[in-house]
């Protein structure tokens, strides 16, 4: 990595993200438990495709845990996002806009993706901003990063960090900074 590279954390859980995810944790392991519990033992076929049911549950579980998201590692020319295991990478070619704003994800409807186990990924959409990746935790600290050809939105735990190294990074970005409501 470059000079110009810096982490960031994630935003930490909020209590919602927390409880969802403790719920859905205990719901999809009490289910699989349920259905394991439930397989016929006399036939193979049977007992082999009831325990590839009742898997279904805890591999929901891993799977989601997989794509959390911890942080991000901004460069001069890409945003890596940090999962569990690997890291995601986002092109920053043509970086126009940096929206901060806690209410970005406002009244968004999931296309495709996590609404809380874990984190809130995938691909999202709603009037203000139009359809955009999320890859976040706590949406209160929402960054909204336009680029030519798409939208992405980010949670660092400082947005005001992760700003002023976007400043530093491309200069001719237009930075916008919503008005807190006090």
């Amino acid at each position: 990595m470059s000079s110009m590279s810096r982490y960031f954390a994630a935003a930490p859980w909020p209590k919602t993200l927390s409880f969802m995810s403790a719920g859905a944790t205990v719901l999809l392991c009490g289910l699989g438990y349920a259905a394991y519990r439930t397989i016929p033992t006399l036939a193979r076929f049977t007992h082999r495709f009831g325990a590839g049911i009742a898997l279904v549950f805890p591999a929901i579980l891993v799977f989601s845990l997989l794509f959390m998201v911890r942080g991000y590692f901004l460069d001069r020319d890409l945003l890596s996002v940090q999962r569990l295991l690997w890291r995601t990478r986002v092109p920053l070619d043509g970086l126009r806009r940096v929206l901060v704003t806690a209410g970005a994800c406002k009244g968004s409807i999931r296309v495709m993706g996590n609404g809380g186990l874990f984190a809130f990924t995938g691909l999202y959409q709603n009037k203000e901003i139009g359809r955009y990746r999320l890859f976040g935790t706590d949406l209160s600290r929402s960054v909204v990063l336009v680029l030519q050809t798409r939208t992405v939105v980010v949670t660092p735990a400082t947005p005001d960090d992760f700003i002023e190294h976007l400043r530093r990074l491309f200069p001719h970005a237009d930075v916008t900074r919503e008005a807190r409501n006090s």
